[in-house]
């Protein structure tokens, strides 16, 4: 029985659109989906039936305005479908998928309203009266939109259309599949443990983790959850190498095992669909499709970048490895991939007299919430938060905070989601609910963050790993993003940015984690109040550097695997049958076949890149931090952490938006184009 009051039907009244997630029923999705669709469908016809010229007024403004049901019901769902899944969100998103791929096509590929816009985008580039009047936010908006139906093929016959929706609701459906796969078998996997001793090196905390996990799924003992990346976070800790070995081999296994969520065919047939579709539209792989629509431009240009940096990180990963060997002594079968985070902890020991598994108890989650990430932003910006019990989230570990400028005036709101759960996809991330536009009458952002923290028992302090800490840093860069951004347009708004560009600010988020007055104001002792030692801490920043080889040559082997996958032909990919083969191939093509130092992620749990939508862009990691490291120079010679430092980065970066080409909006930040030396410096391959 479907209700007849579907809250995603008309906007809600809840302080800045806030989803009426009280009110929110399974039944109301896939209604609210149909109709957003058809409405969008209908207002896209009234705007290509029109007789008039076509003009900036009479086109792109309602095409700005359409949409605004299924938007509604799109935010809530995936974040949904990714923070807090079930069977219902499991099979409707698989139904959903291909219909939403449709639908898109049937807008970025109508005939009529690609005319529309071509021909207002043509009489701007030829000058006259079709420019006058606009300003520069709704010029680009004119060519974004012309770019965008462009690449997306809408300049192509009849039967390469037809082609071309196939592919995208194929792919649509495919990679909803693997992001399933991989949720289920990355709960499959957790590593079930029945004697504690085995959790020898774990604090307090984690250890009641473990217990609640497995209590969770009504089992006997402590679970060890997997995370998304290759690595644990406990591997640096846990005493135990079997076990250790334990977590790394189920890690590695996910989605290449067999049985009913194995992701190898998902993997070989996206990456041929996507090289079918990339020379449907006239490119040569799907990466020149992609990077075409990015600040790189070419696949050839993150090459050149990812290839400069590659063998300075592979020969630092062989010189960190003899220092693991040297500590580590004679193990049973040599040093293994999944003793490297114990024994890099032993080696900083030595070499810094720095063990970050120690520190835990200096960074308790709501401490380093207000004191630290929250404490950064308003030195910064001014921006205050006041927790709002009275607004009920999707879940009952999510937060509402309100978030306000200076002047008292409201911004937005924040919704944290800390703790990790089966139903909760791996990683952390930042999902936009309600995103700012002047258009359609909204005054400011609703953000999530999604981090996977263990959740310990009822009493018991959440503490954070150093990882932790840096990754709340950085996820909540993303959420400043999403609520600093103001534009007229909703194509504009929040992070709607290239991709290679969406990690900057995100980057530069994470510097203020270990900025003195932000680290002495949020790392104290849980249980004592006792700040960290600044001794501790200068040694924190004399070992910045150490075990950069690894980091590197982990993230450029992911990086690199996710180009050589988007980088075949359809003749070459569809010659590929091998998942393992064909990754082992491309990671000793590039140097980084070291059996130690494995890629963040391997292809059949590689979510980014099969599911994320991060396909031939996992590279903008390493590209923003040029711009990232670049930055924080800029902070150090200008004062650090000021108000006028922070309302110059807003005003000239954050609060654009999409609006602005960002490698513009960059130089007027910085005054010039970004110096790739620092980054080079800060990970020791200069």
């Amino acid at each position: 029985m479907v209700s007849s009051a579907n809250p995603f039907f008309d906007p809600s009244t809840l302080p800045f659109g806030f989803p009426p997630f009280a009110d929110i029923r399974d039944e109301h999705y896939e209604p609210a989906f149909e109709r957003g669709m058809a409405d969008q469908l209908a207002e896209i016809q009234e705007i290509v039936r029109g007789r008039d010229e076509p003009t900036f007024d009479n086109t792109l403004v309602p095409l700005e305005r359409s949409g605004q049901i299924l938007e509604r019901v799109g935010y809530v769902f995936f974040n949904k479908s990714s923070s807090d899944s079930s069977d219902f969100t499991n099979e409707l998103e698989e139904r959903i998928a291909p219909k939403l791929a449709a639908h898109h096509d049937a807008i970025l590929l109508d005939p009529m309203l690609y005319w529309r816009v071509k021909t207002i985008h043509d009489a701007i580039q030829a000058g006259g009266d079709a420019a006058a009047g606009l300003d520069a936010e709704q010029r680009y908006l004119v060519e974004r939109w012309y770019t965008e139906m462009t690449i997306a093929g809408a300049a192509l016959d009849d039967a390469q259309k037809r082609r071309l929706r196939e592919l995208n609701q194929e792919i649509s459906t495919l990679t909803t599949r693997f992001e399933k796969n991989l949720l289920n078998d990355t709960n499959e996997l957790a590593v079930h443990v029945t004697d504690v001793a085995e959790l020898a090196g774990l604090g307090e905390g984690e250890v009641s983790a473990a217990r609640e996990a497995a209590a969770a799924r009504d089992l006997e003992g402590w679970l060890v959850t997997l995370v998304l990346p290759t690595g644990h976070p406990w591997l640096a800790s846990l005493t135990d190498r079997g076990l250790r070995e334990r977590i790394m081999t189920a890690s590695r296994s996910r989605g290449g095992r067999g049985g009913e969520h194995d992701n190898r065919e998902n993997v070989l047939r996206i990456a041929r669909l996507r090289a079918e579709r990339a020379e449907l539209l006239g490119f040569s792989s799907h990466a020149a499709a992609v990077t075409a629509d990015e600040t790189a431009r070419t696949p050839e240009a993150v090459a050149d970048m990812l290839g400069r940096l590659a063998p300075a990180a592979a020969r630092n990963a062989r010189a960190e490895q003899a220092d693991l060997a040297a500590v580590a002594g004679d193990l049973d079968g040599g040093l293994r991939a999944s003793d490297w985070s114990f024994y890099t902890e032993k080696v900083r020991a030595e070499k810094y007299d720095v063990d970050t598994a120690a520190l835990r108890p200096w960074f308790e989650a709501e401490r380093v919430l207000h004191d630290g990430v929250f404490y950064a932003a308003h030195l910064l910006y001014g921006v205050s938060f006041t927790e709002r019990p009275d607004l009920v989230a999707y879940h009952p570990d999510a937060r509402v905070f309100e978030v306000s400028n200076e002047d008292g005036s409201a911004l937005g709101l924040y919704i944290l989601d800390l703790y990790t759960r089966d139903s909760k996809r791996g990683g952390a991330w930042m999902n936009p609910l309600i995103s700012q536009d002047e258009l359609l009458g909204h005054p400011g952002s609703v953000v999530v963050n999604n981090l996977n923290v263990p959740k310990p028992a009822a009493g018991q302090p959440t503490l954070l790993t150093f990882d932790e800490v840096s990754t709340f840093f950085h996820e909540f860069g993303h959420a400043l993003h999403g609520l600093f951004a103001h534009v007229t347009y909703p194509k504009f708004s929040g992070t709607n940015v290239f991709r290679d560009f969406v990690e900057f600010p995100s980057q530069v988020n994470e510097m203020w984690m270990l900025w003195p007055e932000v680290l002495e104001n949020y790392a104290r002792h849980h249980e004592t109040g006792e700040p960290l030692d600044p001794a501790v801490v200068e040694r924190i920043r004399e070992s910045e550097q150490f075990n950069q080889g690894f980091a590197t040559s982990e993230y450029l082997g992911a990086a690199l695997l996710d180009q050589a996958w988007h980088k075949l032909s359809s003749a070459s990919a569809e010659a590929i049958t091998d998942v393992a083969a064909f990754e082992a191939d491309a990671l000793r093509a590039v140097g980084l076949d070291d059996p130690l130092v494995p890629p963040r992620y391997g292809s059949t749990y590689f979510a980014h890149v099969f599911s994320g939508g991060y396909d031939a862009g996992y590279y903008s990691y390493i590209w923003s931090e040029v711009l990232d490291a670049d930055t924080v120079e800029w902070f150090k010679e200008n004062g650090g952490l000021t108000r006028a430092n922070g309302d110059r980065f807003r005003s000239r970066l954050l609060g654009v938006g999409g609006s602005k080409d960002p490698l513009e909006a960059y130089r007027d930040f910085r005054g010039r184009d970004a110096d790739i030396a620092p980054l080079l410096k800060r990970r020791g391959l200069d």
